[in-house]
């Protein structure tokens, strides 16, 4: 086994990618849900959309476009574009070392 995967940096870095990846995954998904008009009473809907919320609290009425879908697209996707680009970096610092 090379020590590349015998290093714990490699693995916490690789866990701290992933973990980016579902966050932005999950923000993405509730974007696509509301573009496409899911049922907010199905429980998978609601269950992404009350994740989403929270991994977004901090983007999610950044902006004051007119149009809901607007504010929708870019205050979630803003936190998955930070939430991959933060992750993948820290991940890639970890790896390095």
């Amino acid at each position: 086994m090379s020590p590349r995967y015998r290093s714990g940096s490699t693995s916490a870095g690789t866990v701290i990618a992933v973990i980016a990846d579902v966050m932005a995954v999950i923000l993405g998904l509730w974007i696509l849900m509301y573009l496409l008009d899911a049922n907010r009473a199905n429980d998978l809907v609601r269950f992404v959309h009350d994740a989403a919320d929270w991994l977004a609290a901090w983007s999610r009425d950044l902006f004051t476009f007119d149009e809901e879908w607007a504010r929708v697209v870019f205050g979630y996707g803003l936190a998955a574009v930070v939430y991959l680009f933060v992750g993948h970096a820290i991940a890639g610092r970890l790896r390095r070392h």
